[in-house]
């Protein structure tokens, strides 16, 4: 991977011009010319031009997937750390379960994960998340891997691209939330592989070619163990 070319990194203020391109996340149009609103790496796809930040803290948006550990409860709630400045707390009411006040412990402890979404996000920044969206729930077992952020996208890949590789070969389940943090969950010696195949592209998350480099990986450590 070392020999491999890097995706541009861009400046604020530097010009991301192209023909019939839109403006996208991490940029400004000013005057008819669309400029990088922050340091990053350049992303243009179906004609949008996007900067993906290199660094900093996960920002909720609504809609994000997240996975989160619970870090307090009351009564009624949980708050849960989402890798972001914020704390997110989730209500009783936001669960498919039905909770009498004063019962949360029974069904979420301190340390526990959660695949949630972001349900609200205020002028503020107050979040809320909810678990109330098909397919979120509380990760039994498993482990938890963090990442940048601003690399997640590099781990999903073109429509789900990489990481169905990465499921594909290790029999893993996965779960990637927006906010950097991935569960995998699957036999000790195939987790390990997934989780070096993360590792390796948080590492060149820049590079050209990832794909083919992940895809080669893979392979080379399955061919040692016959299959």
């Amino acid at each position: 991977m070392e020999n491999r070319p890097t995706r541009e990194v861009v400046i604020p203020g530097q010009p991301l011009d192209g023909r019939g391109l839109r403006p996208g996340s991490g940029t400004y149009s000013e005057g008819g010319r669309i400029y990088a609103a922050l340091l990053g790496i350049r992303d243009e796809r179906s004609g949008t031009v996007n900067v993906i930040p290199l660094s900093g803290r996960y920002m909720p948006r609504p809609g994000d997937a997240v996975i989160g550990q619970i870090t307090d409860l009351g009564p009624g709630h949980w708050l849960l750390d989402i890798n972001s400045p914020y704390p997110a707390p989730l209500h009783a009411v936001e669960t498919p379960w039905r909770i009498d006040y004063g019962d949360t412990a029974s069904y979420l402890r301190i340390g526990d994960l959660v695949l949630a979404e972001v349900l609200t996000v205020d002028e503020i920044r107050r979040v809320q998340v909810t678990l109330n969206r098909d397919g979120l729930r509380k990760l039994e077992g498993g482990q938890l891997v963090q990442i940048s952020y601003a690399k997640v996208p590099r781990v999903i890949g073109k429509k789900g691209s990489m990481v169905s590789l990465i499921k594909n070969y290790t029999r893993c389940r996965i779960f990637v939330g927006q906010n950097g943090c991935i569960w995998v969950d699957g036999e000790p010696q195939d987790a390990a592989v997934a989780v070096a195949a993360i590792r390796l592209i948080e590492q060149y998350a820049q590079a050209v070619g990832l794909t083919e480099a992940v895809h080669a990986f893979l392979q080379r450590k399955y061919e040692k163990r016959g299959g």
